[in-house]
């Protein structure tokens, strides 16, 4: 790879981005929505092979599901765009503005970050959420996607480029040089090393993956970094909730996709409740779900004769992110053992309660640390699209710059606009 070249040229298309109005940005975008539809069937074939590679390696039916791209997914990645292209445009936004007393008349503005690379595993469809959201909000993007997804990767890439070739000198304006993809080899990471030392080159990088991606990342990175997190998630059920409410509400936030980071990982239950709800719980994941249940969990749970497994927790189940159908179980005395519990085992991602407590929903909501606390709903919610912005870059569990789902204005920064008549100081 050499990164030299690629950055160069992704610094062109950067600039040329940042003079662009709203409505050539969307032209170009929606050309590039066009060609994703107009092409699926290339990008289906790719992705096939993808998936085959994954199946003959062994890899797990929940990070195959995460490769998978099909036409419903297309579908969901051509609306998610759309979804972009409707939104204001936040470059040119002005955050504030003063005129001081000697007349110089001072704005900040929202501007774009420049140059941003994402390091990302599995998903193709972060390939067009990343593309989409980085030119809508006038930022150049270098993608370093993992090799089980490189064959779909490189057919999406190749679309989108052409697409926006394509439309370069008409009205639309497209700007090919937005957008680059950094060939994977096997086992070989030396391309991201190249990426976290590229100072001066890269404005900011991303990482979207597993703990050890994103650890790799934020430690050896000398370019900055947002930090999007693994997703140890929980689900509080409290003495004073709804028990049939929490039992619907695990069963989507656990079963519906576990191997996304916003699935629970961890029940955390009130020992009042605990006798009733966990023999509910275990008949609503019966043969569906592998439960590691600390010790008063599993007495109650023996006792039972339900059919669901269950197993003795071991200290590594809790903090654990399975990214699969087994959820750790933690009994616990009281609203603030639950919350020590949380703080001290999540990774800042998603947290809910199960309650009709209104003081204790509020006492959750302020003393959780995470970038989404939940209220009687599930933690699935957690999602760009479900937050009403489109496409998300990922969920940045961090507290500079931007916390939880990323979308537009997670790529911008402010500069300020200062214009006098001759000042000096």
């Amino acid at each position: 790879m050499n990164l030299d070249e690629i950055t160069k040229s992704l610094r062109i298309g950067s600039e040329k981005l940042a003079l662009q109005n709203a409505a050539q940005k969307n032209l170009a975008l929606e050309e590039v929505a066009k060609a994703l539809d107009k092409n699926r069937s290339s990008i289906i074939a790719a992705n096939k092979i993808d998936i085959d590679a994954a199946r003959a390696n062994g890899v797990s039916d929940s990070i195959i599901d995460r490769l998978t791209l099909n036409d419903s997914r297309i579908n969901g990645i051509i609306e998610g765009l759309r979804s972009v292209i409707s939104q204001t445009d936040p470059i040119g936004e002005e955050l504030g503005g003063w005129k001081t007393p000697n007349g110089l008349t001072i704005r900040q503005v929202r501007v774009p970050l420049g140059v941003v690379a994402i390091i990302y595993e599995n998903r193709p469809n972060v390939t067009v959420d990343a593309f989409c959201l980085a030119y809508k909000s006038g930022n150049a993007i270098l993608l370093r996607g993992s090799s089980s997804s490189y064959k779909s990767n490189v057919e999406i890439v190749r679309v989108i480029k052409d697409a926006l070739a394509k439309c370069a000198n008409g009205p639309a304006a497209g700007v090919p040089q937005a957008i680059e993809l950094v060939e994977v080899k096997d086992h070989d990471h030396s391309d991201v090393d190249q990426i976290l030392n590229a100072v001066g080159k890269i404005d900011v990088c991303l990482p979207r993956g597993g703990k050890k991606l994103i650890q790799n990342v934020v430690m050896n990175a000398k370019v900055p970094v947002i930090e999007t997190g693994s997703g140890v998630c929980h689900l509080y059920i409290d003495d004073e909730g709804d028990l049939e409410k929490a039992c619907i509400i695990a069963e989507n936030a656990k079963i519906q996709r576990p191997s996304v980071c916003n699935a629970i990982e961890c029940m955390v239950v009130h020992s009042a409740v605990a006798e009733k709800f966990l023999p509910m719980v275990e008949e609503k994941f019966a043969g569906r779900v592998k439960l590691h249940a600390d010790e008063r969990t599993y007495k109650i749970l023996k006792s039972s004769h339900t059919v669901a497994d269950v197993v003795k927790a071991t200290d590594e189940d809790f903090g654990n992110e399975y990214l699969d159908y087994e959820c750790c179980i933690k009994i616990v005395d009281s609203i603030d053992e639950a919350i020590t519990y949380i703080n001290s085992h999540n990774t800042k991602h998603s947290e809910s309660i199960i309650t009709e407590s209104r003081s204790k929903a509020r006492l959750f909501q302020a003393k959780i640390d995470a970038s989404c606390v939940y209220v009687n709903a599930s933690t699935r919610f957690t999602d760009g699209g479900e937050f009403g912005f489109g496409a998300e870059l990922g969920i940045s569990t961090q507290k500079l710059h931007a916390r939880g789902p990323m979308g537009i204005k997670a790529l911008t920064t402010t500069k300020y606009l200062i214009d006098g008549d001759g000042q000096i100081r």
